[in-house]
């Protein structure tokens, strides 16, 4: 059974940075192509950014580049997204999830495995 355990969220100031770790367990980490979506109240679930399964390739939605940094890490099977410069409209839930294709998918309905997510508030 595959398991996405998020952590690093929390309360920062508009300008200030987090970090999310994302620790994966029970599969194979490093075929994942890994993404971080986000979903506010409201909204729809939003991709963030995706690394490929050798971290040979990324990709950041318009509102993370320049800011946000995804990485992976396949010796402690674990997923990071580095968030700077962050906005009260980062204010969401972060979402970390695993698939199984090659390339940087950018739907969440191509993503297999999900993690329980982690909030992150931003005030002003």
């Amino acid at each position: 059974q595959v398991q996405l355990v998020e952590s690093g969220g929390g309360l920062v100031q508009s300008g200030g940075s987090l970090r999310l770790s994302c620790s994966v367990s029970g599969g194979t980490f490093k075929s994942y192509t890994m993404g971080w979506f986000r979903q506010a109240p409201g909204k729809e679930r939003d991709i963030v950014a995706a690394i490929t399964r050798w971290s040979a390739a990324t990709y950041y939605s318009d509102f993370g580049k320049g800011r946000f940094t995804i990485s992976k890490d396949n010796a402690k099977n674990t997923v990071y997204l580095q968030m700077n410069s962050l906005k009260p409209d980062d204010t969401a839930v972060y979402y970390c999830a695993a698939a199984l294709r090659g390339s940087v998918p950018r739907q969440a309905y191509e993503y297999r495995y999900w993690g329980q997510g982690t909030q992150v508030s931003v005030s002003s």
